[in-house]
C-alpha cells in the first residue's frame, strides 16, 4: 500500500502530518491568550515575551513551509513578531488570535518572497539545522527520510503563492477552508478552488519524484466546494 501524505517522514519544522495549526486558542488557552494580548497591547513586555515563547515554534514552522530553505527562517520569525508588537494595539479580537497571527505570518513570507525577485528555487545544498531531525534511525533510514523531505519541498515549491498558501494552511496546518478564507481575505469558494487545483498540481508533480513514488494522495477526485469541512 502506498504512503499517504501524512506518512511521508519529514524533519522538523516541515513535518507533513497535519499539525493543530498555531496554538488553538480555545477554552482556557483562549482566555490566557486574550489576557496576554490585552496586557501586551498596553506595553507589558513580560506578556509579549510569553506570547513569543508560546507561538514562536508554530510561526517558524509555518514560515518554513511557506518560504522554503532559501530564506533565513529566524529573520522571518523576527519580522513576524515585530509586526505583532506593532499591530497588537489594533487587534480587537474580531477573529481568533491564531487566525490573525497566521495572516501576519503569511503576509511577511509573501513580502520576503516577492522582494527576492522570484519564487525561491529549491537549494539542494542547504544543510539541515542541527537538532531539527527528531526521528531516530540508521544512516540509510535517515538519508531516505531526508530525500523524501527534499523531494516534497521541490514539489511544493512548484505551486504559485496563492495555491501554496491554501495547501499549506489546509493540508499541513490543519485549518478549515472557512478559517483560511479569513487569513487570505477571499471567499470560501475561492479558497476551495485554489485548494482543488493545488492538490491536482501536487499529485501531477509526484510522478517526477522517485523518492515519492509510493505516495498515494487520495484527494484528486475532490471537486471545489465539496468533500471538505467548512
Amino acid at each position: 500500500m502506498g504512503a499517504t501524505l501524512a506518512q511521508v517522514p519529514m524533519a522538523t519544522p516541515f513535518v507533513l502530518a497535519k499539525s493543530d495549526g498555531l496554538a488553538r486558542d480555545d477554552g482556557r488557552l483562549a482566555s490566557d491568550t486574550r489576557d496576554l494580548v490585552a496586557r501586551a497591547s498596553l506595553g507589558d513586555t513580560e506578556a509579549f515575551r510569553k506570547i513569543y515563547e508560546c507561538y514562536r515554534a508554530d510561526v517558524a514552522r509555518l514560515a518554513f513551509r511557506m518560504a522554503g530553505r532559501r530564506f533565513d527562517i529566524d529573520d522571518l520569525v523576527q519580522e513576524v513578531f515585530v509586526q505583532v508588537y506593532r499591530s497588537l494595539p489594533e487587534f480587537r479580537g474580531e477573529s481568533k488570535f491564531r487566525t490573525w497571527l497566521h495572516r501576519l505570518t503569511v503576509n511577511v513570507v509573501l513580502m520576503a518572497r516577492r522582494s527576492a525577485g522570484s519564487r525561491p528555487v529549491f537549494d539542494a545544498s542547504a544543510p539541515f539545522e542541527e537538532g531539527t531531525d527528531t526521528c531516530q534511525g540508521g544512516p540509510d533510514e535517515n538519508a531516505e527520510r531526508h530525500e523524501r523531505m527534499r523531494a516534497f519541498e521541490r514539489v511544493l515549491d512548484c505551486l504559485g503563492d496563492k495555491k501554496r498558501i491554501v495547501f499549506v494552511l489546509h493540508e499541513l496546518e490543519g485549518l478549515t477552508p472557512a478559517e483560511i478564507a479569513k487569513v487570505v481575505g477571499a471567499p470560501v469558494l475561492t479558497v476551495r478552488t485554489r485548494l482543488y487545483y493545488a492538490r491536482r498540481e501536487i499529485e501531477a508533480k509526484l510522478a517526477a519524484e522517485p523518492a515519492l513514488s509510493d505516495m498515494t494522495l487520495t484527494f484528486s477526485s475532490r471537486r471545489p466546494g465539496s468533500g471538505d469541512e467548512p
